[in-house]
């Protein structure tokens, strides 16, 4: 049996650090938190069991074995960029793109996308699930819906709330955040340790995950509480397919970014995504 490869996003990572020999500088342009690209980059390196770089109060430095690595990486990446240029079909003339986090397609639209098409069924939809800023760029999509920090979604990108991060579980799942295991989503700014802090108890996490959307999944399936933005849960919670494992909540100090095109079907599906969110948190 073939052996797996590392995750492309690992790969993206490393090409963007090795480039700019910052984390910070990578994180930037990749729209993801600094702590993110570090996790990201020292996954890889347990994966390939090497170092690839050397890290120094002021930057970076590529070991040998980076050296050797990056070249080959950034040909890859070329390459899948050219290969998969010529398959974006449609036309914004006939066909709405929205490109935006799988975790908000799959826990907010996908549930509740029969009314929309009810309501317009003149308007054909293409998904793009989107996490790195030139993959919103090259789908040149009519709504977007991006994950980060005000600052990377930009001025005119409006914050979709409610988006406090709350504890959630399978309703079949008996036990206390105390007791029952620990999902921690990767790559965020706030956490299982922040939500301890704010209750006066030490919780670590044993289960981690890329996405809130995949947190809620495994919580869903009853493997342990996840600690995920509200926005997502709210249909869910509607559902009873999850519930509360803690009345508390904490800020979530990254969240989920809306922005559209000037189109009258981009702004069709803007004000529905906001009433249906509005009607889940009510």
């Amino acid at each position: 049996m073939a052996k797996s490869l590392p995750p492309l996003t690992w790969f993206r990572t490393f090409e963007a650090a090795g480039r700019h020999l910052s984390f910070t500088a990578a994180a930037e342009e990749i729209g993801m938190t600094q702590s993110a690209v570090s996790q990201q980059v020292k996954a890889l390196e347990s994966r390939l069991r090497v170092a690839l770089f050397t890290r120094h109060a002021r930057g970076l430095s590529l070991t040998d074995d980076g050296r050797r690595l990056l070249p080959q990486v950034t040909s890859s990446l070329g390459q899948l960029a050219a290969a998969t240029e010529s398959y974006d079909t449609g036309s914004p003339e006939t066909l709405l793109t929205v490109a935006s986090s799988i975790s908000v397609i799959q826990w907010v639209i996908s549930p509740n996308l029969r009314d929309f098409q009810a309501r317009h069924p003149d308007i054909r939809l293409r998904f793009l699930s989107a996490v790195w800023p030139d993959e919103f760029l090259n789908a040149r999509a009519d709504v977007e819906i991006r994950f980060g920090s005000s600052k990377q979604a930009g001025k005119d990108a409006q914050l979709l709330t409610p988006n406090a991060l709350i504890a959630l579980k399978a309703p079949n799942l008996v036990g206390s955040i105390e007791t029952l295991p620990l999902i921690e989503t990767v790559g965020t700014s706030g956490g299982w340790a922040a939500f301890g802090q704010s209750q006066g108890l030490d919780l670590k996490p044993s289960l981690f995950a890329d996405s809130y959307g995949l947190a809620l999944h495994l919580a869903a399936n009853g493997n342990g509480v996840a600690l995920v933005s509200a926005l997502l849960a709210s249909h869910a919670l509607h559902q009873g397919t999850l519930q509360r494992a803690h009345k508390a909540s904490i800020e979530g100090r990254e969240g989920y970014y809306l922005s559209t095109s000037g189109s009258q079907q981009a702004h069709q599906f803007r004000d529905w995504l906001l009433e249906v969110i509005q009607s889940n948190s009510d």
